[in-house]
């Protein structure tokens, strides 16, 4: 099997897996999956129950991951994330005491309900994959997932995430409502007990490195990277926008397009892929100007119209000799 086979293998072992929890769902649960095979980190946005604290508990177990659960509450401490350092009567020494942060799918739920100082205790390990604490540096575990879940920032009792943070997440989706034939289906299969609980472990976790690895080998095109570049400076750009797209968002758009096209058993990156996936790579990056927010325009309404002017590159014409 070649290596671009066996991420497609990968994504539709674990897909299918994860999608006996959660139902309806394919396109979140890939989302997830293609974040987490370019070692990224994923905001997930939408109101309570919808099923964002499944989703990363089925994708550990799916894997065989070592999972945490960071309930962030305004009164939590940054050392209640990261760790703290305990001094030891015996030994007379201080002891570090690790803090849930250290594990390899970490879920950072309601992560906007915590204050912006709370919130940047994640800024070093999803960034520099370590964490500091007292002068001494902690390495993370590979694989490396931050899954955060927020609530709209409209409900009370939330606190904006500040962009530094915003711009960590490779991508923002939304997990949205199940149809009506989706949600009598949730309630059959609870009818006894949660699905969860009969959940097996599909993959390993050097099959995840694997997977990583092999992402790194499909094919950009040179025109492909001037359409992501073309795309994100337009964000910067637009009338309605006061902050565009940083370049970590045309990598961003860069890196999932190919894993997408893994995913999809392509060796090679098409337009299509930007497409797919612009939306969910830049629209978290975009901050709006005051008077289009006025109007009730967002983000994702102006990347589409970015979408639709933007030229798609077109295929190459050799020459003849």
């Amino acid at each position: 099997m070649s290596d671009i086979a066996f991420v497609h293998s990968f994504v539709q072992r674990v897909t299918q897996n994860v999608s006996q929890v959660i139902l309806g769902k394919e396109d979140a649960i890939q989302k997830t999956l293609l974040a987490l095979l370019c070692e990224g980190h994923l905001l997930i946005e939408d109101v309570p129950g919808l099923g964002k604290t499944m989703l990363a508990r089925s994708i550990a177990r799916s894997i065989g991951c070592t999972f945490n659960r960071i309930q962030f509450t305004p009164d939590m401490l940054p050392s209640d994330v990261t760790g703290v350092s305990v001094y030891n009567q015996k030994s007379q020494e201080f002891e570090f005491r690790p803090g849930p942060i250290f594990a390899q799918i970490v879920l950072a739920d309601e992560i906007n309900r915590a204050t912006p100082k709370t919130q940047a205790a994640l800024l070093e390990s999803m960034e520099e994959r370590q964490v500091t604490i007292d002068g001494v540096t902690y390495p993370m575990q590979r694989p490396f997932l931050v899954l955060a879940t927020q609530n709209p920032i409209e409900y009370e009792g939330t606190f904006p995430l500040p962009e530094a943070q915003v711009d960590r997440f490779i991508m923002r989706i939304h997990l949205g409502y199940p149809d009506r034939p989706h949600e009598i289906a949730i309630l059959d299969s609870q009818r006894d007990h949660h699905p969860i609980q009969d959940l097996e472990q599909v993959v390993g976790r050097e099959d995840l490195l694997q997977a990583q690895e092999a992402v790194k080998q499909v094919y950009v095109d040179d025109r492909i990277k001037e359409y992501i570049v073309a795309i994100t400076q337009a964000t910067r750009q637009h009338p309605d926008v006061y902050l565009g797209a940083s370049p970590r968002g045309s990598l961003a758009l860069y890196k999932t397009a190919r894993a997408l096209a893994a995913a999809q058993n392509r060796a090679f990156v098409l337009p299509d892929d930007i497409k797919a996936l612009a939306v969910a790579t830049l629209a978290h990056r975009i901050i709006v100007s005051p008077s289009a927010r006025i109007k009730n325009i967002s983000s994702d309404v102006i990347l589409r119209e970015i979408m639709e002017s933007v030229p798609v590159p077109g295929t190459r014409v050799t020459p003849v000799a």
